[in-house]
């Protein structure tokens, strides 16, 4: 069946004068414009649309398709404010996408970015967002484990830090303790579960946990000694903020991953920065 808001693989039915005749299951016949209709396209043809409504509230299919679709998260900018209807989106398609005032957590305004799930409201047959997105994530206890890698949408600020919807599904905490840089509302990253709670929250971080952390940063030393001609001049002495600058990792992290290439013999320490070891026999 196909379904609104989504891109659906239908099958063309026959020609009109306006474009081809899409089957659309139990949503009936849906025309697909002819300024859309794919080059050599003809009835049988199985064609991926995404359904919408035109500006006469029919059903009608496109091949354009948006950043997002019915029943996806995603971070979208308010490109205008209607005084009666709410919030229109830019999700990349020619009709903006409607945040109804009533589905708003707090009142957005023009230029914010907006984290919010597509909906198929059905009370209207529309497509719509919702800021309210906490409803739709797992409330269960999830099974993931820590260093496991993770998609993060940034969603909102906290005393605590930084709340962010990970795999479209849960939500965690990110530490403002863990922070290496600023990070923004609607900002998109690869991150790593740090722990699961008993209570089953979840604590987030932006950099791989345990040795998978120090091992890349480790890389990155070795990669930053090669470019500088053997030699940098930082310590596990140097300040948070001339590591952070220089890597973007924490004093910890930096420190640990000195002792792990000091151990292997890879580095040498000095009193006012690292070099490469030399190899035995020069």
């Amino acid at each position: 069946m196909a379904q609104l808001g989504r891109i659906n693989q239908l099958i063309a039915l026959y020609e009109s004068d306006h474009g081809l005749v899409l089957d659309g299951g139990e949503l009936g016949e849906i025309l697909l414009p002819t300024r859309e209709v794919p080059e050599g396209s003809e009835p049988g043809n199985a064609l991926n649309v995404f359904i919408s409504r035109d500006s006469e509230d029919r059903l009608v299919a496109t091949t354009q398709q948006p950043s997002c679709q019915v029943g996806e998260i995603a971070a979208l900018e308010v490109v205008s404010v209607h005084p009666r209807a709410g919030a229109f989106l830019d999700w990349n398609f020619p009709k903006d996408l409607l945040l109804p005032f009533k589905e708003q957590n707090h009142r957005i305004k023009e230029g914010e970015v907006a984290v919010v799930k597509v909906l198929h409201d059905e009370v209207s047959d529309r497509i719509i967002a919702t800021s309210k997105i906490n409803r739709f994530l797992n409330q269960s206890r999830p099974h993931y484990k820590t260093g496991d890698p993770v998609a993060l949408i940034i969603q909102e600020r906290t005393p605590l830090g930084y709340m962010a919807v990970i795999d479209q599904r849960f939500k965690g905490l990110i530490h403002e303790s863990s922070l290496q840089h600023p990070i923004r509302i609607g900002e998109s990253f690869d991150g790593f579960i740090a722990a699961v709670k008993p209570d089953g929250k979840i604590d987030l971080s932006l950099e791989k946990v345990g040795y998978g952390r120090v091992t890349q940063l480790t890389d990155r030393i070795l990669e930053a000694l090669e470019k500088n001609n053997g030699r940098i001049p930082l310590t596990d002495k140097s300040s948070p903020g001339d590591i952070r600058r220089a890597f973007g990792a924490s004093k910890k992290a930096f420190k640990q991953a000195l002792g792990a290439l000091y151990r292997q013999r890879r580095i040498s320490l000095e009193n006012n920065g690292i070099s490469l070891a030399r190899k035995s026999g020069n």
